[in-house]
């Protein structure tokens, strides 16, 4: 693969995302970076160029969630979704807080008045009637999750809501949530330093017809080799710093991790990131699911870069060297592993 002309303008191709879900590009994008977590706002003008890029390249997933700069982020992307209303599909979150006594600590709440709370104001936020794909964002134990998705499908039939979704849940969440209202998509962490789905969720989602959204599928960027140690080389707001595996000898180990990445990359004429991408992308042919990553961006040229990834087909022998990463990652997703699923598994 070379970085030709075409792979910068062709359009990606489309998939529907779950059983009875909506045809969206086969790749989305995360837009919480673009207001939110990675340093600074550094050109609001280029990230808004970069929504109407992703979308002549193909990209109609558009993703977003509450707790992004407490609201700021669903404004952001407003103007973009009302100019383009009937062309994407547009996914926003809810149930994750932040403490207003220490905006460190995050709150999770799972209950109906919550919900009810945090979709009007979302609604208000974007400058829509209807969401595309609501998410559940992380699950309060509680709460018993029939009861959240019972509440969230009143949503669907009120017209507020048009599909259910769900964000980093266990396998037997999943198959409880089916059971109340179809569920359109999983979201959660999926790349070649994250492989934790596989085990249950995976193919608990092959089972019912659902969707998987992998997000940070470039492993928050450290796939593309920008940066190696966040405590060093990121701004002071940058939420990476706190995250294991980019400080200290986790870093540097993990760093050592990329070398088949490198090596991949080099041989095909391509970036370390469209190799990790097209990685994400080919999980859909080998556990037969829609698969629809959601990379995040605020430059124009990186649009062009991910969306270039999926016409990379790696090869049998390349995804060999590959395969062995995940297993020697060093240090955890987050510093508190305690709402994940894994620790719920």
């Amino acid at each position: 693969m070379s970085d030709s002309k075409s792979d910068r303008t062709e359009k990606i191709q489309k998939v529907a995302l779950g059983a009875g879900g909506p045809e969206v590009g086969i790749q989305g994008l995360g837009c919480m970076g673009m207001s939110f977590a990675y340093g600074p706002m550094d050109d609001v003008d280029e990230a808004r160029a970069t929504l109407e890029r992703a979308l002549e390249l193909g990209v109609t997933l558009y993703d977003t969630a509450d707790v992004y700069g407490s609201g700021d982020n669903e404004e952001f992307i407003s103007p973009f979704v009302r100019a383009h209303r009937d062309e994407i599909v547009l996914a926003t979150k809810f149930s994750l807080g932040l403490d207003p006594a220490d905006p460190a600590r995050r709150i999770i709440r799972n209950d109906r008045p919550y919900l009810r709370q945090c979709v009007e104001a979302s609604l208000r936020r974007l400058g829509v009637d209807e969401i595309d794909l609501y998410y559940m964002h992380r699950r309060d134990v509680a709460v018993p999750i029939e009861e959240t998705v019972g509440a969230m499908a009143e949503l669907v039939s009120e017209g507020k809501v048009k599909y259910l979704g769900l964000s980093e849940v266990t396998a037997g969440e999943l198959r409880a949530a089916q059971g109340v209202h179809p569920i359109t998509a999983v979201q959660s962490e999926w790349s070649l330093f994250s492989r934790d789905i596989e085990r249950h969720v995976v193919p608990a989602a092959v089972e019912l017809g659902v969707g998987l959204v992998p997000y940070s599928p470039l492993g928050r960027g450290f796939l593309t080799g920008s940066f190696v140690h966040a405590d060093r080389e990121l701004s002071a707001d940058d939420f990476r710093r706190a995250q294991p595996r980019f400080t200290g000898s986790n870093a540097s180990a993990n760093a050592a991790l990329l070398e088949p990445v490198r090596k991949i990359a080099e041989g095909r004429g391509a970036t370390l990131g469209q190799v990790a991408l097209a990685w994400v992308q080919q999980r859909a042919a080998v556990h037969g699911v829609a698969v629809v990553p959601i990379p995040g961006t605020r430059r124009r040229s990186r649009v062009e870069e991910n969306t270039g990834a999926t016409h990379l087909i790696l090869t049998a022998s390349e995804l060999e060297l590959l395969e062995p990463i995940a297993g020697q990652v060093a240090g955890g997703r987050y510093a508190d592993m305690s709402v994940t699923p894994e620790s719920r598994e």
